[in-house]
């Protein structure tokens, strides 16, 4: 069964400086990277799949591009420029035809560079775009201009083996995620390698931020650990209302299909530890921990989700095209369990917030990729805001904008 990650994308601005650089040129005769073939069957077929998911009434959901393994996604200050970011050695650039409403070209981004899980990305107001790597931050100034250039140079923020100890280098839980917050400092989430910490990693990782989210300045410095005590978080924002990060955070396997419960999590401010290793999800202590006495001052999710649904990427809904019900309220992707016996997730959550900034309640807005017999048609893995979708659509209208090839 054919399995289309998505997306959907969303105006989004980040900020960054520039530190040492890092460039090797292709060749000379080469002017820009070749495009990423947009099939018309494969673009006909996905097309198809999308037919089958699910929305409240009034929303509609189309195809926007085929870009191949996408993960993160980064949508320039202008709104014009997409990039997506990916788990094996590639970045991506997809521009838009505002007056199709679709893409007008995919191309890999800054060829010349060689990439190591370039899962994150994201931007600073002023243009520049991080790529936060397994083990290396880079970023690139004045992306958007320079987006079709082979020849990119990159500013190096964090060196290739200083982001996280060389020793501790793993497939497992290494998909970054970048943001830039209110304070204009440079957040990461750094998930740790284990589906439960080793008690002999603890210290290292707390300290190192292995196992939680790192901030420091825009050029790389004043490096701090901002929060600990979370397993493997893929999805981060600020809330605009009060400025507070939110994150998403996948829980330990292997304790039975109804625990522990996946997270949506709120750090008010620095310093704080979600539980992590002692809890396993919300309130459920660990086997490997049973015996340890957790913090004190352990911070439990602000918002519990169905446990194994895999909660990635996620967005507070910025705009104002959608009804007031949404406006503010978190959007994130749920990518789908992988080893429970009666699979789940796979679609696109709300969370609608009281005033106050307190979560209120949670509800499906976009599924279907989940079939009865257990497959899927898709995998969400992210979810963004898109301002100019208002200029193609009308207001009771919304497009998706799912990736595969």
């Amino acid at each position: 069964m054919r399995r289309v990650p998505f997306h959907a994308f969303a105006a989004a601005g980040l900020l960054l400086t520039s530190a040492s650089t890092l460039a090797e040129d292709l060749a000379a005769n080469r002017t820009t990277p070749p495009d990423v073939v947009q099939s018309q069957q494969k673009l006909d077929d996905a097309a198809k799949l999308l037919s089958k998911i699910k929305l409240p009434p009034g929303f509609k959901i189309a195809l926007f591009a085929l870009v191949p393994d996408a993960r993160q996604i980064a949508v320039s200050p202008s709104s014009k420029t997409i990039f997506i970011g990916t788990t094996g050695t590639k970045v991506y650039v997809v521009t838009n035809d505002l007056a199709a409403g679709k893409a007008g070209t995919v191309k890999q981004f800054a060829p010349s560079i060689p990439f190591t899980m370039p899962n994150g990305v994201c931007f600073a107001p002023d243009g520049s775009l991080y790529v936060a790597e397994q083990n290396r931050i880079l970023a690139f100034p004045d992306a958007e201009k320079n987006a079709l250039n082979p020849n990119l140079i990159a500013n190096i923020i964090v060196k290739s083996g200083e982001l996280i100890p060389r020793s501790e280098e793993s497939r497992g839980h290494s998909a970054r995620v970048c943001r830039v917050g209110p304070d204009n400092k440079l957040y990461v989430t750094l998930g740790q390698p284990y589906n439960v910490t080793p008690h002999d990693k603890v210290d290292l990782y707390r300290k190192s931020g292995i196992g939680g989210i790192i901030r420091m300045d825009r050029d790389g410095s004043h490096r701090e650990v901002f929060a600990s005590g979370i397993r493997n978080s893929v999805g981060l924002d600020f809330n605009p209302k009060d400025k507070t990060l939110w994150f998403t955070d996948n829980q330990v396997d292997g304790m039975g299909d109804d625990v522990p419960v996946e997270e949506l999590n709120r750090a008010a401010q620095p310093g704080l530890n979600f539980g992590y290793p002692w809890y396993g999800g919300g309130h459920t202590r660990t086997n490997e921990y049973a015996h340890d006495t957790p913090p004190a001052d352990a911070v439990f999710p602000a918002i519990e989700t169905t446990p194994h649904a895999a909660d990635l990427g996620m967005v507070f809904y910025s705009g104002t095209m959608f009804p007031e019900a949404y406006r503010g309220g978190i959007f994130n992707a749920q990518h789908g369990s992988w080893n429970r016996t009666i699979p789940t997730g796979a679609r696109l959550m709300f969370s609608a917030l009281q005033p106050d900034g307190a979560s209120g309640k949670t509800q499906p807005f976009a599924e279907g990729w989940l079939v009865p017999n257990g497959g899927y048609l898709g995998r969400p893995v992210d979810v963004a805001n898109a301002g100019w979708i208002a200029s193609c659509l009308r207001r009771r209208a919304w497009r998706h904008l799912p990736h595969h090839l």
